[in-house]
């Protein structure tokens, strides 16, 4: 089974860049997005049925044209929940869970925290909220894939420049020591499970043109809960796909 996850930094935006026949010709059997920007109601019928798929959406209810999760699904969930169950957060439409089978998913665009640093408590509550969710569903033996964008930077092997941005959002102590956290409460990275070399970036500033310079961060990932490791077959980062500032990274598992 394939998944994919990319923040597309709009989906109006990126269907006009050739993100539809990326998606066809990728064709994975669950694909995440985050930073979609819209909610159903403002998109084509083919964006919200695209052949062999159906899509879920959760969007923020409090600003157009912010924020925003979807995901296409080849397989019919059992469930789907939109938010974590905290209506601070699930305002802004960060969150998508889906039961399957054989696992739950989760969707998310992890809070940024903002010009100035301003949101960086507000992103860590956010944190904190998550791993007590997801740590309850995995003492209950329920086996877990977390991806999306988690707009941090784990270690310095995991953005080009990481002195000069320790006082900035996305390397910040703080929130480098909850990845820390998450990953020590039995979630593994599983990009860093198969590669432990650097240079492997998902997020580029445009206004810089940082991308053909591969001045970049390691902020998107797939997680997976350590009891079911044993079925990923594969991680990667799809750094070739343009369409948006982000690249769109790939887990692959046996089912």
């Amino acid at each position: 089974m394939k998944l994919i996850s990319w923040n597309v930094n709009g989906i109006r935006a990126i269907s006009n860049k050739g993100f539809w026949e990326w998606f066809k010709k990728e064709d994975p059997d669950i694909l995440c997005l985050q930073e979609t920007k819209a909610e159903p109601i403002q998109l084509s019928p083919e964006m919200l049925a695209p052949e062999g798929f159906q899509s879920y959406w959760a969007y923020s209810t409090i600003k157009k044209g912010y924020s925003g999760v979807a995901v296409f699904s080849k397989i019919k969930p059992n469930k789907v929940t939109v938010g974590l169950g905290n209506i601070e957060f699930d305002v802004e439409g960060r969150v998508l869970m889906l039961e399957y089978d054989n696992f739950i998913l989760f969707n998310i665009y992890f809070p940024n925290g903002g010009a100035g640093n301003k949101r960086v408590p507000f992103k860590m509550s956010f944190y904190d909220f998550f791993l007590n969710k997801v740590d309850k569903l995995k003492k209950n033996g329920k086996k877990i894939i977390i991806c999306g964008d988690v707009n941090t930077a784990h270690m310095p092997i995991d953005l080009s420049r990481p002195k000069e941005n320790e006082k900035n959002t996305g390397f910040l102590p703080e929130e480098r020591e909850w990845v820390s956290k998450f990953i020590d409460h039995g979630y593994i990275d599983t990009f860093r499970h198969f590669t432990k070399d650097g240079g492997n970036y998902t997020w580029w500033d445009y206004k810089t043109k940082a991308r053909e310079r591969n001045i970049g961060w390691r902020i998107d990932y797939f997680f997976v809960s350590d009891n079911m490791i044993e079925k990923v077959k594969k991680s990667t980062i799809l750094n070739e796909v343009l369409g948006s500032d982000h690249c769109p990274i790939a887990l692959e598992i046996n089912i």
